[in-house]
């Protein structure tokens, strides 16, 4: 089993800054891609970012395409959600996500390992 957790988020301003980290534990050494998701009020969970743990290609959803970056460090077993100039529209309960698949899905359950989310909220 794996273990995620969740840290970094928290309440900001329009236009300001968050870096989400997911550290991961327990049978980490087959995890092969690690994700974001995340989940507003009254909507379903939708893909954010995606990392490929070995040679770190990212995938990231239009959507949020030059606001997010996904970074990864393994020697810390940890992914990072670096999100800039944040919307309103971007609050929500964000979720990591890990994989042992041969591949980063966007399709939520593709994937078999969350976390507990953590809130992120942006005030206009």
């Amino acid at each position: 089993q794996v273990q995620l957790v969740e840290s970094g988020g928290g309440l900001v301003q329009a236009g300001g800054s968050l870096r989400l980290s997911c550290v991961a534990s327990g049978r980490t050494a087959s995890i092969t891609h690690m994700a974001w998701f995340r989940q507003a009020p009254g909507k379903e969970r939708t893909f954010v970012a995606a990392i490929e743990c070995n040679v770190g290609t990212t995938a990231i959803a239009d959507s949020v395409k030059g606001e997010v970056t996904i970074s990864r460090d393994n020697a810390k077993i940890t992914a990072y959600l670096q999100m800039n100039s944040l919307k309103p529209e971007d609050t929500a309960v964000y979720y990591c996500a890990a994989s042992y698949g041969l591949y980063a899905s966007r399709v939520v359950s593709s994937w078999s390992h969350w976390g507990q989310g953590i809130q992120v909220t942006v005030s206009s």
